[in-house]
């Protein structure tokens, strides 16, 4: 399965990727029209870490045996044929107890009103992540990699 990789050699902490997270995520998928004229506008599914000079993208490991998908009480975390883990934000309750049991602290609470998770979904339909495909310096690849 492909997955995200961060390259933190090459991650400068620019934070395009959770620019474009967020425009990939909104419905105009216009970066002026997102910022500006969007109310609702989604929050990033990917977010850098930094602490001194190391900086890199962080996002759901879509893990071969996941625990939040497990852990879900309402079946809203589920794995697609290709491995990804997906959230249906219909059934999601906002319990947040996929966030207590993730062992990389990769989901996030949202910011609406509703509290519900936000993961990173590898922008379903989409060849490419928009974070990967928008950073400047390659510091986020997508690929296979085979069993870790």
């Amino acid at each position: 399965m492909k997955r995200i990789y961060a390259r933190e050699e090459y991650c400068v902490g620019c934070r395009l990727c959770e620019i474009f997270c967020v425009v990939g995520h909104s419905k105009s998928k216009d970066i002026i029209k997102t910022y500006k004229k969007e109310e609702d506008r989604p929050a990033p599914r990917v977010v850098v870490w930094e602490k001194g000079p190391l900086s890199f993208a962080f996002q759901c490991r879509h893990c071969d045996q996941p625990v939040c998908v497990e852990a879900c009480i309402t079946g809203a975390l589920s794995k697609n044929e290709e491995g990804a883990v997906l959230c249906n934000e219909d059934k999601c309750v906002g319990c947040w107890t996929c966030i207590t049991v993730c062992p990389f602290g990769a989901i996030k609470r949202g910011d609406s009103e509703k509290k519900k998770i936000v993961k990173c979904d590898l922008c379903s339909g989409e060849s490419e992540p928009f974070c990967v495909s928008h950073c400047p310096n390659r510091a986020i690849v997508f690929e296979e990699r085979g069993v870790e």
